[in-house]
């Protein structure tokens, strides 16, 4: 789950690391006063959930409250990379000496949490990586002894600077990795950093992402725990009801329990010529009333010409999901042409219910698969 810069520098704050003066305003009257307390240049951020937003025109100055209100009511409203504007962070603009990059992230490959650093922020860490990959201190995490500041010291050795900002970094990287423990967080990053010319380090800018398995342990993001800006509409009423739906490009649709058993069916779809438009995953639900809304999601789906139901039946009995066929087929709005393989705990009355309603039920995954290809084509 993606933190909004703002709710990210909050979070931060309660570590004691220092972030701009500023709030959060959806009004360019809000912005003038926020500015109008400020009492200097501002920088208006819009809150949104993408990278990429300051190129983008996501974030501009304005050297008072006037200025700031004007900049605000062209920003508020704005779409950028697919997203509206509909709220802006205000903070004082910085008098900058030094901008540094600081996170800690999941290396996935080496199955550690991996702290980088480097003298070069406020720009792309990726673009750092390609042009200068020696200005990138690397420290991947034992997690059973941690990351102290002796750890964090010596990482930051490999940079030319002094005594006292390396303390400073250091103090700041080690904070970062308690933050990432205590709030289960897959990244923070701090991109620019800052020194100010009166030597205080201030995070200008960060991002946070939270494991969305660990919600639980975090009550206050629980309603955001729903919310991602990239979801496709299915993807967003699948969430609410609990369902592992992704969308794909292509016009059939793919049902199944399990994901290893989904994921097969889509491979073997695509090698038949087809191609699937989505995955659902219905896992060990045995509930009639679930797989039903499961199915109708997919069936309602107007790209999709014909639907694929394939289920192996252990947890997942073939005559539940067999009655959730029949009566999603009878209260969907969208009806289209179902296929169905079922295979295991009570298929002979799931392939029974499916013949009374006059749907052809099959044990081989191929030929269910190569019948649902020949109606789509």
């Amino acid at each position: 789950m993606k933190l909004f810069e703002y709710e990210a520098k909050r979070l931060l704050k309660e570590y004691g690391i220092s972030i701009p003066r500023g709030d959060t305003a959806s009004n360019p009257t809000k912005v003038e006063a926020i500015a109008e307390a400020i009492g200097g240049p501002v920088v208006l951020k819009a809150q949104i959930l993408v990278s990429g937003r300051g190129k983008a025109g996501g974030i501009r100055f304005a050297d008072d409250a006037g200025e700031a209100r004007k900049t605000a009511s062209a920003l508020l409203g704005l779409t950028i990379k697919g997203c509206v504007v509909t709220s802006l962070l205000v903070e004082e603009k910085l008098d900058i000496a030094e901008q540094f990059y600081a996170s800690i992230t999941v290396d996935r490959q080496a199955k550690q949490y991996i702290v980088l650093a480097s003298t070069k922020g406020g720009v792309d860490i990726e673009e750092v990586a390609r042009t200068s990959p020696d200005s990138i201190a690397r420290h991947w995490v034992d997690t059973a002894s941690g990351f102290g500041t002796s750890d964090a010291l010596a990482m930051l050795s490999r940079f030319d600077m002094n005594k006292d900002v390396a303390n400073k970094l250091a103090i700041m990287l080690t904070t970062l990795y308690q933050v990432v423990m205590e709030c289960d967080a897959e990244l923070v990053e701090l991109n620019p950093l800052v020194r100010t010319t009166s030597g205080e380090f201030i995070a200008a800018d960060s991002r946070m992402i939270i494991d969305d398995n660990a919600i639980f342990r975090h009550a206050e993001f629980k309603d955001r725990s729903l919310q991602r800006v990239d979801d496709t509409a299915n993807e967003a009423k699948a969430r609410k009801q609990n369902l592992s739906y992704v969308d794909l490009d292509g016009d059939i649709g793919i049902v199944g329990n399990g994901a290893g058993l989904v994921m097969a069916t889509i491979d073997l779809v695509q090698t038949m010529g087809g191609q699937p438009g989505n995955f659902l995953d219905l896992g060990g639900i045995g509930n009639i009333e679930v797989s039903k809304k499961g199915i109708m999601l997919v069936m309602t789906k107007p790209e999709i010409k014909v639907v694929m139901v394939n289920v192996l039946g252990g947890i997942t009995r073939c005559d539940i999901v067999a009655e959730a066929v029949v009566q999603a087929l009878n209260e969907s709005s969208l009806k289209k042409p179902v296929v169905v393989r079922l295979m295991g705990t009570n298929e002979e009355e799931g392939a029974r219910i499916l013949e009374q309603a006059g749907i052809i039920s099959y044990r081989d995954m191929e030929e269910a698969v190569a019948q649902v290809v020949k109606i789509q084509g």
